[in-house]
């Protein structure tokens, strides 16, 4: 059996917890971490006297603030969040509809900003939330612009299923991702709940590589792709610029 090295062991005891388990006891983060109760105990007091992880008067421990603060200084992460935040607020005042920033992580998208309004369409999002890249408007503008290997790679599947909208041919999904490139904008109709449409656009950072994906979610029965698209063009191309990118030509 091979042994995990320390900074494994330390990593699991962070990698316990998640959106679904952001308070845990010590028992807890042994059996979720595959820890000895004893080894956990140990990594545990050293997260929580570095500020890692807190406890809380029951003796439940959740992620620290320390976290946080590092956390802050990630390029695609905080720092993105604030250069694009003008954008996206401008996107929504024209829209008043679900409004996300997100970034590729491997396999999968994650949101790293989400406005939204009070009477927009219902969304499984959240900030930190990940996706598969096929099935949302950010992933597959995020993913049309991977490098070839990697775009083959990943429609050689397995191609997660959400509705029975969701893409889960790779023929289908080139075509897909071929007209993304094509018209600048992503198409997500139903794919992670049937009554939503995704468009999205492209954020590229100052080398011209996409380093973001930003997009507005509406109501999929009256959605307007047509007046949808250039507002979610415009509020890319604006991130885009305050990144440090510039075009080859202006149009």
């Amino acid at each position: 059996m091979t042994t995990r090295s320390a900074p494994d062991r330390l990593l699991a005891v962070l990698a316990a917890f998640d959106h679904e388990h952001p308070a845990l006891s010590l028992t807890d983060i042994s059996r979720r971490a595959g820890l000895t109760l004893t080894t956990a105990h140990r990594l545990v007091g050293a997260l929580t006297e570095w500020g890692a992880l807190e406890r809380d008067a029951s003796g439940v421990y959740h992620v620290g603030l320390r976290l946080w603060e590092v956390a802050a200084l990630a390029p695609r992460g905080l720092a993105l969040r604030q250069i694009a935040l003008p954008y996206l607020e401008d996107l929504y005042e024209a829209t008043h509809e679900n409004v996300q920033l997100a970034v590729r992580d491997g396999r999968e998208v994650v949101y790293i900003e989400w406005i939204s309004g009070r009477s927009a369409v219902g969304v499984h999002i959240r900030v930190g939330a990940r996706w598969p890249l096929h099935a949302t408007g950010v992933g597959l503008a995020l993913l049309a612009h991977c490098g070839p290997e990697m775009q083959e790679e990943y429609c050689a599947g397995p191609l997660a299923s959400f509705t029975p909208y969701t893409i889960t041919e790779p023929a289908r999904l080139r075509r897909v991702l071929a007209e993304v490139r094509r018209t600048g904008v992503a198409v997500s109709s139903r794919q992670v709940t049937d009554d939503a449409l995704s468009v999205a656009a492209p954020v590229r950072g100052p080398g011209g590589a996409v380093a973001a994906a930003v997009s507005v979610v509406v109501p999929q029965a009256d959605a307007q792709v047509p007046v949808l698209a250039p507002a979610v063009r415009l509020a890319a191309r604006g991130i885009s610029r305050a990144l440090g990118w510039r075009p080859a030509k202006e149009p």
